[in-house]
């Protein structure tokens, strides 16, 4: 027990600097795969608890689930709050009644996410106000407040008005959408779901009555492999395991497996301990282990703890 404790310790103090990758470098490809396989469950697990507490706030229906899901995911944490309560505040019923005019979609997001009234007009802008007004009064719709958003430091290509728009192009252009999320079996179904390109007045815009270069608005590849990987897999993997569906939980994972591995910070600090991820399951993995084990100090529950225990035993 003694050396256990110890080796806890030893943990710890390198917790910080991920130096438990020295020994996660060091283990064979079997031991390795069997430690990220448990720290990736434990990833989705932790995901699946967070949907399932959307999924009773939203009454239980999927579709709206999903909806809430789709606009948290477009936001790494700036203004995921934002992003929610817009989903919240246009339910899917709502959009499911105008889906068959893509004007009536933006309007409705862009008038209610408040971002219509920050910018200058122009005749397209003050053709979405006026649809928004009619929208808003048959469906009792109240805008969001300017300073429920942080626009502060946003790049262009995420700014949220480009992000709402690219959103309401894939509500009105997938009439299932929950099917088809469903449906994804690899990435390169992922890719062609969620690349949608803006309507054609973004082409030469990324704000409201502000000219840009002319380039289409399309959501790129990396943003469609983030989708992926924070939405398509864990909203299957938490509608599988509602439903006890395992055919589709292992899918889930194989589609984890399909999608590239992530490159963030995460990703280039194991990196420098000489852990590399070969696939999105394998970086999620990391990323668990690192943000809820070493950010935590919370080594006797990581699944590298366990493998060296096991391994003295």
């Amino acid at each position: 027990m003694e050396e256990y404790k110890e080796l806890a310790q030893a943990l710890k103090r390198g917790a910080a600097s991920l130096a438990c990758g020295n020994y996660l470098r060091r283990m064979s490809s079997i031991q390795r795969q069997s430690t990220l396989t448990a720290a990736s469950y434990s990833r989705l697990k932790r995901k699946y608890e967070k949907i399932e507490e959307i999924f009773v706030q939203s009454q239980c229906d999927w579709n709206q689930t999903f909806l809430v899901l789709l606009f948290r995911s477009m936001d790494s944490s700036q203004n995921r709050d934002a992003y929610e309560r817009l989903a919240r505040l246009v339910p899917y019923r709502v959009i499911e009644r105008e889906r068959s005019s893509l004007r009536a979609i933006e309007a409705l997001l862009l008038g209610t996410s408040g971002l219509l009234s920050v910018y200058r007009d122009d005749s397209y802008i003050r053709s979405l106000k006026e649809e928004y007004f009619y929208l808003a009064q048959k469906y009792e719709l109240m805008p969001m407040r300017r300073r429920e958003w942080d626009l502060s430091r946003c790049r262009p290509h995420n700014h949220p008005v480009l992000r709402i728009v690219q959103i309401a192009k894939l509500l009105v252009e997938h009439n299932f959408l929950v099917n088809s999320v469903l449906e994804c079996k690899t990435c390169g179904d992922i890719e062609k779901l969620f690349g949608v390109e803006a309507s054609e007045y973004w082409s030469n815009h990324f704000i409201p009555a502000q000219i840009s270069s002319d380039i289409p608005k399309r959501i790129g590849r990396e943003k469609c492999h983030l989708l992926g990987i924070n939405l398509v897999v864990q909203f299957q993997f938490a509608y599988a395991y509602h439903t006890s569906k395992e055919e589709l939980r292992s899918d889930a994972l194989t589609l984890l497996e399909d999608i590239p591995a992530e490159n963030n910070r995460f990703m280039r600090r194991w990196a420098e301990r000489g852990v590399y991820a070969t696939n999105a399951f394998e970086s999620q993995a990391l990323l668990q282990i690192a943000t809820e084990y070493c950010g935590h100090e919370l080594c006797e529950e990581c699944p590298i703890y366990g493998y060296l225990m096991a391994s003295k035993a």
